[in-house]
C-alpha cells in the first residue's frame, strides 16, 4: 500500500539564522549604502524633523495669523507666483523660438543671454540694487542727466520694490527655462514645418498646430517645477529689498528670516510650515505628471 507524504508546515521548518541568509554581495551593499543613509538622516531628516518639532505649538500659528506682516507676505507670494511664473514662462516660450535659429549672431547673443543665470546671485542682484540707489545709482544719474530732475526712490515704494523683485527673478531664471524649451523645439521634426510651408501656413498657424501641441506637456511640467522653485526663491527679494520698506515686500521664503532675526524661532518655523499647503499639491501633480 502506497503512503503519501505531506510536506511539513512552513512554521515547523527550521529557519536559517539571519547571518546565514545574507550573502556577501548583500553585506557589501548594506555597508556601502550606510554612509549615504547617515548623511540623508543627518542633513535631511533631522533638520526637517527639528523644524517641525519647533513649529508644533498652536500659539505660534495664532501669533502668526495675527501678524499683519504675515498676511502681506502671503499676498506678495501669490502675486510673485502668478505674475512672475506666467510672464517668465511665456517669454521663455517665445525666446526659445528666437534662439533656436541657426545664425551666427544669434548664437553669440545666446552666450550673453545666459550670463545672468550662470553668474552667482549675490553679485548680480546686488548690482541691480546699486543701480537703483536713489543717490548715486546709475538709473537716477541718467534720469538727472537727461531731464534735470531727481529720480524716484525706487526701492522705497512697496509696489515698485515687489515689481522689481519679480523682474529680477525673471531676468535671473529666464535663460534656464529658455534652454529647456529650446530642447523641446529641437525635438520637433522639421518635416512637419516643411509641409506647413508648402501648404502656405503662417508662423502663428505653425505655432498653434505644430509647436504648441508638441511642447504642451513640457511647458506645463516646466511651469509646475518653476512654481516649486519660485516658492523657495530667497535671493530675489531679500538681496534686492530686504523685505522693506517697513516689511511690506516680504514673501514666505524671506519671512522666516525676519522672525529669525527677531529671535522668534518658533514663528520662523511656523511661517515655513505654512508654505507647505502650497508646495505639497505642486509636488504631487509634478510627480504624477512625471510618472506618466
Amino acid at each position: 500500500m502506497a503512503t503519501i507524504t505531506y510536506p511539513a508546515p512552513a512554521d515547523t521548518l527550521p529557519r536559517r539564522p539571519w547571518s546565514a541568509r545574507l550573502t556577501t554581495p548583500q553585506v557589501w551593499g548594506i555597508v556601502m549604502l550606510a554612509p549615504y543613509l547617515l548623511v540623508f538622516a543627518a542633513f535631511v531628516v533631522y533638520p526637517i524633523g527639528y523644524g517641525l518639532w519647533l513649529a508644533r505649538h498652536p500659539a505660534s500659528y495664532v501669533a502668526l495669523y495675527n501678524d499683519p506682516v504675515f498676511a502681506r507676505a502671503v499676498v506678495n507670494t501669490l502675486i510673485f507666483l502668478i505674475v512672475g511664473i506666467n510672464l517668465k514662462m511665456l517669454v521663455a516660450l517665445f525666446l526659445s523660438g528666437f534662439f533656436v535659429q541657426s545664425r551666427t549672431w544669434i548664437r553669440w547673443l545666446s552666450v550673453l543671454f545666459i550670463l545672468p543665470w550662470a553668474v552667482p546671485s549675490i553679485p548680480t542682484i546686488l548690482s541691480v540694487r546699486f543701480m537703483f540707489n536713489p543717490e548715486w545709482g546709475v538709473i537716477n544719474n541718467l534720469i538727472f542727466k537727461f531731464t534735470g530732475e531727481d529720480g524716484p526712490n525706487w526701492l522705497n515704494d512697496p509696489a515698485m520694490g515687489l515689481t522689481l523683485a519679480i523682474l529680477v527673478h525673471i531676468w535671473k531664471s529666464l535663460p534656464f527655462w529658455t534652454l529647456i524649451l529650446m530642447t523641446g523645439r529641437l525635438a520637433i521634426s522639421t518635416d512637419m514645418f516643411e509641409a506647413a510651408d508648402v501648404d502656405g501656413a503662417s508662423w502663428w498657424q505653425k505655432f498653434r498646430f505644430i509647436t504648441w501641441p508638441s511642447m504642451q506637456t513640457l511647458y506645463l511640467t516646466c511651469t509646475l517645477l518653476s512654481m516649486i522653485w519660485t516658492l523657495g526663491d530667497f535671493n530675489s527679494v531679500y538681496l534686492l529689498t530686504g523685505g522693506g520698506p517697513a516689511d511690506l515686500t516680504h514673501v514666505l521664503s524671506t519671512l522666516g528670516i525676519r522672525y529669525l532675526r527677531l529671535d522668534q524661532l518658533d514663528m520662523s518655523m511656523a511661517s515655513i510650515v505654512c508654505a507647505m499647503p502650497l508646495v505639497l499639491p505642486l509636488v504631487y501633480f509634478m510627480m504624477k505628471r512625471l510618472s506618466r
